[in-house]
C-alpha cells in the first residue's frame, strides 16, 4: 500500500526535525534530557500535526530504547496490561533503558485505562509518552497528571512550513521525479493551519490530480484543487482555535448576537460541547466575576446539562448560556487579584503564617503561642472586627479591587464601611 507523503518523508532523527526549538533546540526543555539518557514520563499537548508522535519515535530512537505503541482510540486495559508485560521483561537493573510507551491520543483514555498505567510509571517499567490534542489539566487524572512532564508543541510557523515543503519536494520519491515550483505558497499554508501533515495531504493531493510533470503550485490552482472540498469549520485545525477566540471575545465584549454566532459555527462544525461548555465556565469567572456571580452558576450547570444531554438539544442549553454571560456586567477584578496575590507569592517566598491565625491542636502549640489574640468575628458586633489576617510584611496590600459594576460598587462600600483606610477599595 502507499503510504502517505506525511509518513514518507517522517523525521528520523532530530537533525531532519523541524520546529519546537523550545524543546529540542540547544536550550530546549527535552535536550539535557535527550544528551543524558535519563528521560522521564511526559505528555505532548498540541493541535494536530505538530510532531508529537515523530517526536515521541525519534526521542526512543536517540535514547536507545524498546518502543511500545498503543493508540487510545482503539486499545483498552488488556492492550495496555499486555504492553506492560512486556516491558517489565526487559526492564534492567538501573532502569535507565526501560522501555518508551508511546500512548497516541491519550485523552481518550477512560479514567480506568489512566489508573492501569499508574503503578508502571511510578515503578519505572516503562517511561511514558502520552499525546494530546486537548488540555491535560482536564483529560488526563490528577495522579498520572502528577508523575508526567507536560510539553507544549506549537503549531508551524510559516518559515517551519515552507521548510517542510521544500523538503518534502526535494526527498519524496515520487515528488522528486516531478519538476515541481513553489511558485505561491500563501493558499496551502492558509488551509494547512499550522498541521504539518495536512499540509502535506493538500500538497500531495494537488501533485498527484496532475499529469504534467511540471507543476507550479500557486494560490489559484490550490484554491480550485482543495478548497471547495475543504469543511468550513475544523475542530482540529487553525479555524478551532479562531472561532473559539472570536466566540470569548464577543462575549467579553457584550455582544450576544456574534456569541451565537461563533457558537453556531461551532455546532454546524461538530465541536466537542464539553470544550466549548467548558471555555464558558472558565469566562464566566475570569471575565464576570462578582460583576454577576450567577453566571458561573450557570456556566456550571450547563457544562453539566450538555454532558448528559449531548447534541442536538444541547445547542438549546449552550445559547441559553452564551447569551446570558454576554449579557451579563463584566468585571476580571478577582482574576487580577489572584494575579496579583501569585506575584506576591513569588516575590515575597513562603511568608510566616501569623500566630494568632495558626491553629493549637496540642499543647505545645498553644505554649508557644499558636492561636493567641485571634479574634473571632462573630463575637463582635456585625460580625466583624479588624483582626490582621495578612503575614506583616504584607500588611495593607491590596490584591482585591472590586469593579466598577451594581455589585461590585456594593462590595466597596461595605469593604469600605469595615476597612476604612487600611485598603486602597
Amino acid at each position: 500500500m502507499n503510504k502517505p507523503l506525511a509518513e514518507r518523508i517522517r523525521p528520523k532523527s532530530l537533525v531532519d526535525y523541524i520546529s519546537q526549538e523550545h524543546l529540542v533546540g540547544p536550550d530546549g526543555a527535552l535536550t539535557a534530557q535527550l544528551k543524558s539518557g535519563m528521560l522521564s514520563s511526559m505528555i505532548f499537548w498540541g493541535p494536530p500535526g505538530t510532531g508529537k508522535t515523530t517526536l515521541a519515535t525519534i526521542i526512543a530512537n536517540t535514547a536507545e530504547r524498546p518502543f511500545y505503541t498503543l493508540s487510545a482510540v482503539d486499545s483498552g486495559v488488556a492492550a495496555v496490561r499486555e504492553v506492560i508485560s512486556k516491558a517489565k521483561k526487559s526492564d534492567d537493573l538501573f532502569a535507565t533503558r526501560n522501555p518508551i510507551l508511546f500512548i497516541d491520543e491519550i485523552h481518550r483514555f477512560s479514567k480506568s485505562q489512566q489508573d492501569s498505567l499508574l503503578g508502571a510509571v511510578e515503578k519505572g517499567w516503562v517511561t511514558l509518552i502520552g499525546a494530546t490534542t486537548e488540555n491535560p489539566s482536564f483529560e488526563v487524572i490528577p495522579a498520572l497528571l502528577s508523575r508526567c512532564q507536560v510539553y507544549t508543541l506549537n503549531p508551524f510557523g510559516k518559515k517551519d512550513l515552507e521548510m517542510l515543503l521544500e523538503r518534502a519536494i526535494a526527498t519524496d520519491e515520487q515528488l522528486s521525479k516531478k519538476k515541481i515550483e513553489l511558485k505561491e505558497t500563501e493558499a496551502l499554508l492558509r488551509l494547512s493551519g499550522g498541521d504539518a501533515r495536512k499540509l502535506l495531504n493538500i500538497l500531495e493531493l494537488v501533485v498527484l490530480s496532475e499529469d504534467s510533470k511540471t507543476i507550479t503550485i500557486t494560490n489559484e490552482a490550490i484554491q480550485k484543487k482543495v478548497q471547495k472540498n475543504t469543511v468550513m469549520y475544523d475542530k482540529a485545525g487553525e479555524q478551532h482555535y479562531d472561532i473559539i477566540s472570536a466566540f470569548i471575545k464577543s462575549i467579553r465584549g457584550s455582544d450576544p448576537n456574534a456569541a451565537v454566532y461563533w457558537l453556531a459555527r461551532m455546532i454546524e462544525g461538530g465541536e466537542d460541547v464539553k470544550f466549548i461548555a467548558r471555555r464558558m465556565v472558565i469566562l464566566a469567572s475570569e471575565d464576570i466575576g462578582n460583576a454577576n456571580p450567577t453566571a458561573l452558576v450557570l456556566a456550571n450547570t450547563t457544562f453539566q446539562a450538555v454532558n448528559t444531554i449531548g447534541y442536538p438539544e444541547a445547542r438549546l442549553i449552550l445559547s441559553q448560556c452564551a447569551t446570558y454571560l454576554a449579557s451579563s456586567p463584566k468585571s476580571n477584578a478577582s482574576y487580577k487579584a489572584i494575579g496579583a496575590a501569585q506575584q506576591a507569592v513569588r516575590q515575597q517566598g513562603d511568608l510566616s503564617v501569623p500566630l494568632s491565625l495558626r491553629n493549637a491542636p496540642t499543647k505545645l502549640m498553644k505554649e508557644l503561642g499558636y492561636g493567641d489574640n485571634y479574634q473571632y468575628a462573630h463575637d463582635y458586633e456585625g460580625n466583624f472586627t479588624p483582626h490582621e489576617f495578612l503575614p506583616d510584611e504584607l500588611s495593607g496590600t491590596t490584591f482585591y479591587k472590586p469593579g466598577n459594576n451594581k455589585r461590585e460598587n456594593a462590595f466597596r462600600d461595605y469593604l469600605k464601611s469595615l476597612w476604612k483606610d487600611k485598603y486602597d477599595f
